[in-house]
């Protein structure tokens, strides 16, 4: 083992996937960067793109039965590029952990203990934790004296006041089942906020931030003084804005209706909020650049999905700015975030007495650094902020083991 190890291997397991970037942290280089698809299918797929040595993205397609499969690949990556799981440059692998429930609120140092805690998690994260914990399980064989950390995606949000946090239902049976507010993509929100502090020139602290994470999963946060004190994501990542294929904010009632009336069982209930709802279910696309295409072409499903989107974003605007009494910027983030600047301008359109507008020839540039995207005279600064969640991870991580 070298005296000073500085790179980290961060690894993202889903149900039937892992992404992974290999980080050092001496500069915040990142050396590899690489997918698995399809882990336990007959074909699985693996592309990795060796960074360090400009080399040429690498593909494979063979069965890999599970995540120990999948982990050796790309192992075996990594070590036809100089960079294996045995490089004495390598301090640690840091997880993605969707969710630490009210116990886990800060990078933790991976233990059999802490295993057995996230077990006792699932009910809360039933189709994210457990692939987690297998992807941690996994790492661990392969290098158990390599110190390996959890970062939690809720652990961000653990800075909300219980006025927050708290749902309105009796207080016992909200206890003794664990049900609150937690909020998800926690290492986006902690990244942009801060981030968004620096475009400004302000310290974190000084800075009170609205981000609006938009993907295929969206979420927004009210970040003061760099600490969280809202979410829009909940119990689980279905509440809050309309996102890809989640319904977003709902009477809880629309349930009880279509159980009763619908005979359709908690499953199939499920199963249309989290994956027939949202923008796939108001317009049967869920792909934005689908949808704007649509919206130019005049169809009127694709305008009321889009309507209804922008809707809720600015529900949500103008909540968070009257929880913070004072916003410093407003943060768009991830593929929607990023790329779509007519999801921008609809969302700020007609706030300009909250400060808010959009230069709309610098909403227009495509970039990949985080900029300003509003005129000099708005008080409200309103940035287009690349989200870095892997690096976020990597950064807690190597902190936590090298202090």
């Amino acid at each position: 083992m070298t005296a000073n190890p500085t790179r980290v291997l961060v690894l993202n397991s889903g149900s039937s996937s892992v992404k992974y970037q290999l980080l050092d942290m001496a500069d915040g280089a990142r050396l590899a960067v690489g997918l698995v698809e399809r882990i336990g299918e007959e074909t699985s797929y693996l592309a990795h793109t060796p960074l360090a040595t400009g080399g040429a993205k690498r593909e494979r397609e063979e069965r890999m039965a599970d995540h120990a499969d999948a982990l050796k690949a790309v192992a075996e990556e990594l070590a036809a590029d100089g960079l294996g799981l045995d490089s004495p440059e390598l301090a640690a692998i840091g997880h993605r952990v969707v969710h630490g429930g009210q116990k886990f609120t800060q990078p933790t140092v991976i233990t059999e203990e802490l295993v057995a805690e996230l077990e006792k998690l699932v009910p809360l994260a039933p189709l994210h934790n457990p692939a987690n914990i297998t992807g941690i399980r996994t790492a661990m064989g392969l290098r158990p004296d390599l110190p390996q950390v959890a970062v939690f995606d809720t652990a961000f949000h653990s800075t909300m006041p219980e006025s927050a946090a708290r749902y309105a239902i009796d207080t016992a049976t909200a206890d003794e089942h664990s049900i609150r507010r937690y909020g998800f993509h926690g290492t986006s929100h902690a990244y942009v906020s801060r981030e968004t502090a620096k475009l400004l020139g302000k310290d974190p602290s000084e800075a009170n931030v609205i981000v609006l994470h938009l993907g295929n999963g969206a979420s927004a946060s009210a970040v003061r003084g760099g600490e969280c004190v809202d979410t829009s994501m909940g119990l689980t990542p279905l509440e809050g804005l309309v996102m890809g294929t989640r319904s977003g904010d709902i009477d809880p009632a629309v349930i009880l209706h279509l159980s009763r009336n619908a005979g359709m069982s908690v499953d199939e209930i499920d199963s249309l909020l989290n994956k027939k709802s949202g923008l796939i279910g108001l317009c049967g696309d869920n792909d934005m650049r689908e949808i704007r295409r649509r919206i130019d072409e005049g169809d009127e499903q694709a305008a009321l999905a889009f309507d209804v989107y922008v809707h809720r974003l600015k529900k949500y605007i103008g909540a968070y700015y009257a929880v913070l009494g004072k916003v410093d910027a407003i943060a768009f983030t991830a593929g929607v975030g990023e790329n779509a600047a007519p999801v921008r301008e609809a969302a700020v359109a007609g706030l300009e007495e909250l400060g808010l507008a959009v230069d709309a020839s610098l909403n227009a540039v495509r970039s990949g650094e985080p900029r300003l995207i509003s005129p000099d005279y708005a008080r409200v600064a309103v940035a287009v902020v690349p989200t870095d969640e892997e690096l976020e991870i990597a950064t807690q991580s190597y902190a936590l083991v090298s202090a």
